[in-house]
């Protein structure tokens, strides 16, 4: 018998049409054909303490001609659909994989799309038994782009792999081919950009890796400015280079290896005979990688452009997450213009960066500025010059003892409300406010000190014992130090997955170091339940997200009220107070410019919190200010017209829970509405209780007084005795656990319901599965009145 095509799903018509007709061209189903495929993770939607991930990205069929080297997408769709009826959706993630060709099916045959033709028709249909074989794609590629057989052999060099299901993320991907591509057609110069968190070194390392085992590059050069930096990368992403592998450390030059690393402080110095990169000859290295190349190679007159220029037969290659253009200092004038950017946005939107909300805590002083009385002595006896201070000097030429202690009540305050536990980095202005900063919330903490005194360590480029306890920092598995304060050391190369709370207490005007410090709290880290991350800023820095070169928006920005709790609401945000704006007056000293060498110290003036504030971003990345409650409605009825569409879309969906969890997947957190609801009162109500009421001001009842209802309406006694015994359980199930237990067969295995006899009996006794299913559409419909 024939089989009916139109009763198959998508699944089916790609199994039983698609994958054979593949094989058939030569495509090889364990290496070049993956189903399935997933591009992005699904975003992070944060809502107060909530969270959930949106909707993932994930392409029918891609093809690869080696792994690693995708050259082709599919998108299937079931056989009501026409042939073409999946191309818009397929050239998206063409778009986003950068293939150039792409196929939509319905089981019937192909349409073919050519990104890359340059004359012709661009979209043609073929029969299943006319799919290219992978030799023709890739020929079809090469000559587009020109490639002779010696390129073709590069780009075609396999990626390291061991042997793990570990693949590259497609922004890895896109990265290292890009990269291998620019190679192969003779670029020397090449800029790399991808947002803190987002894999540069392992990207770095499988872009050597091929051209190291291609033997298109032999000796190899890899330059940091931190020692960490070195040390992470060798034991952990350049391991498989084993022996061919060394650091050039003690200023010894050892020409005897093949793949080098180093500080390029360990290389170069203002006097020439430290400048020990000059006893290798301007030839010997054919390839180097900058990492962080925003640090040091971009001004002209730095020690990495010394070395750079020094070395510039090579291959160039410079790593970063902030491309720097400013007056003095630039990457793309050295470089050239970025041949793949991967942002901090983008990593968000992917769900492969954590989200971010920002508590913004402004202080009298700080904004308002304060004058010291005529003749007033610091605490160390000298006599305080008269002017008005405001946040550009404290802790830097004069300090509040009080603002401090505050600042520390604040942090731990928080913390006392989410988790104590939660590693925390408080970046301040210097090492003499790190210091002040870590005693003042030692003192604050000094229950949880006298335990472990590593509960709060300064980690600052000075103190050996602070140094020491990084890696302890940053191994997830180490419960100590928590809290880290500093100022620089850790605004870099830090690798602190379990970071959830990064504190500004610094006044930041650099847009590069700004992100660099947000790149702290990015990483993703799901054993360790860190999702995403919240920023407390009390110096003003995070208004440079309103600066248009930053390109990854917080979730949510709060500025708490004088007495509010520092941890955000979950509904409407707060405004500043009446005439108090974003940075405060900008009050100079009076007379000269400049400020005196010295840093006073003041005792005993008090500093009050003026404001804190609240803004949620949506599934899409959007700003809204509206509460919880206003944001559902909004994203309810974006998706129902009406109540009549809702109930008329909710009683014919087979499974009601697939509704909530569509729902849920939008940024609709149903356990925070219910509570909100519920108001402590202890009643359990149902999503769809809450979606007709949130959405439609409908009168919600509890799932125990739905049960009821149903109960007193006695339609069950048309059943036989077993039956009734069975709908009277699953009602309790229902008013216990909700819709979804009761939506699944497997439900009759648990008890109560095995003492009732098999899921066979069970359903014999509704009259066979097709009526218990019945039964069960039934008792919803009379649940939520649907009938």
């Amino acid at each position: 018998m024939e089989m009916n095509k139109k009763l198959l799903t998508e699944r089916d018509i790609a199994s039983k049409f698609v994958i054979p007709f593949l094989t058939q061209a030569g495509w090889d189903l364990s290496n070049q054909i993956r189903e399935e495929y997933c591009l992005t993770k699904g975003r992070i939607i944060v809502r107060g303490k909530l969270y959930s991930r949106g909707k993932n990205k994930r392409v029918d069929i891609v093809l690869f001609y080696k792994p690693n080297l995708p050259i082709a997408v599919i998108e299937v769709k079931d056989n009501k659909h026409s042939l073409g009826s999946g191309m818009q959706q397929a050239l998206g993630y063409a778009d986003l994989l950068q293939v150039p060709f792409v196929f939509s099916t319905n089981g019937d045959g192909f349409l073919f799309h050519n990104r890359i033709a340059t004359r012709g028709a661009r979209e043609t249909e073929l029969k299943l038994e006319e799919f290219p074989s992978p030799g023709e794609l890739w020929e079809l590629w090469t000559k587009f782009h020109d490639f002779d057989a010696q390129q073709s052999r590069l780009l075609t060099q396999d990626y390291y792999s061991d042997g793990s299901d570990k693949v590259p993320r497609y922004y890895q991907l896109l990265a290292i081919n890009k990269t291998i591509e620019a190679i192969a057609r003779g670029q020397s110069r090449i800029l790399l950009v991808m947002a803190t968190g987002t894999g540069k070194t392992f990207t770095a390392f499988q872009i050597i890796w091929r051209l190291w085992k291609a033997k298109a590059k032999k000796r190899i050069l890899f330059l940091a400015d931190r020692n960490i930096l070195i040390d992470q990368t060798m034991t952990n992403d350049f391991k498989p280079f084993g022996s061919a592998m060394t650091k050039i450390q003690n200023r010894k030059a050892d020409a005897a290896y093949e793949i080098y690393l180093c500080l390029y402080q360990a290389v170069s110095g203002n006097e020439e005979e430290k400048n020990i990169y000059k006893q290798f000859s301007p030839g010997f290295f054919d390839l180097i990688v900058i990492d962080e190349c925003h640090r040091g190679s971009a001004k002209e007159d730095s020690a990495w452009r010394e070395i750079l220029e020094y070395f510039s037969e090579a291959t160039q290659i410079g790593l970063t997450a902030t491309p720097k253009e400013t007056k003095d200092v630039s990457n793309i004038d050295y470089f050239g213009e970025p041949i793949y950017t991967y942002s901090l946005k983008q990593g968000i939107d992917d769900g492969f960066l954590a989200p971010y909300k920002v508590v913004r805590i402004d202080l009298d002083k700080d904004l308002l500025g304060w004058r010291p009385d005529k003749g007033m002595l610091d605490k160390h006896g000298h006599e305080i010059e008269d002017r008005i201070y405001n946040q550009k000097d404290f802790d830097k030429n004069l300090v509040l003892e009080k603002r401090t202690e505050l600042v520390a009540k604040k942090i731990s305050a928080y913390l006392k409300e989410t988790g104590r536990f939660d590693k925390t980095i408080v970046f301040c202005d210097n090492i003499d406010h790190a210091e002040r900063m870590r005693k003042a919330l030692v003192n604050e903490n000094s229950d949880l000190v006298r335990d472990n005194f590593k509960y709060i360590m300064r980690i600052t480029g000075d103190s050996e014992e602070g140094k020491a306890e990084l890696d302890n920092f940053i191994f997830p598995e180490s419960k100590y130090p928590v809290i880290a304060t500093t100022s620089k050391l850790m605004s870099t190369g830090v690798d602190a997955q379990t970071c959830k709370l990064i504190v500004l207490d610094q006044r930041i005007q650099s847009m590069t170091e700004f992100k660099q410090i947000i790149g702290r709290g990015t990483r993703i880290n799901e054993d360790y339940g860190k999702y995403y991350f919240t920023i407390l800023d009390f110096k003003k820095a995070t208004e440079l997200f309103a600066d248009p070169d930053f390109d990854g928006d917080p979730v949510q920005i709060y500025e708490p009220q004088p007495g509010d709790s520092p941890v955000p609401p979950e509904d409407l945000p707060l405004s500043p107070p009446d005439g108090v704006t974003g940075l405060g007056p900008e009050l100079e000293p009076p007379g000269t410019a400049g400020f005196p060498p010295k840093r006073y110290v003041v005792q005993n003036v008090e500093v009050q919190v003026l404001a804190e504030r609240v803004q949620y971003y949506d599934a899409n990345g959007k700003l809204i200010t509206e509460s919880l409650k206003d944001y559902t409605k909004k994203a309810i009825q974006q998706q129902y017209a009406s109540l009549e569409d809702f109930l008329r879309r909710f009683g014919s969906a087979e499974k009601k829970q697939a509704i909530v969890e569509e729902l849920a997947s939008q940024g609709v957190f149903f356990e925070a509405l219910a509570e909100d609801v519920s108001r402590g009162s202890g009643k359990v109500f149902d999503p769809f209780d809450l979606i007709c009421h949130i959405a439609w001001d409908k009168p919600a009842l509890t799932r125990k007084e739905r049960a009821l209802q149903v109960k007193k309406r006695n339609y069950f006694t048309r059943y036989g005795e077993l039956a009734q015994k069975v709908l009277t359980a699953l009602l309790e199930k229902y008013a216990d656990e909700g819709m979804e237990p009761i939506e699944e067969s497997r439900i009759l295995t648990i008890d109560p319901f095995r003492h009732f006899g098999t899921t066979v009996e069970i359903m014999k006794a509704f009259g066979g599965p097709s009526e218990y299913r019945k039964a069960i559409q039934e008792l919803t419909h009379s649940l939520y009145d649907l009938a």
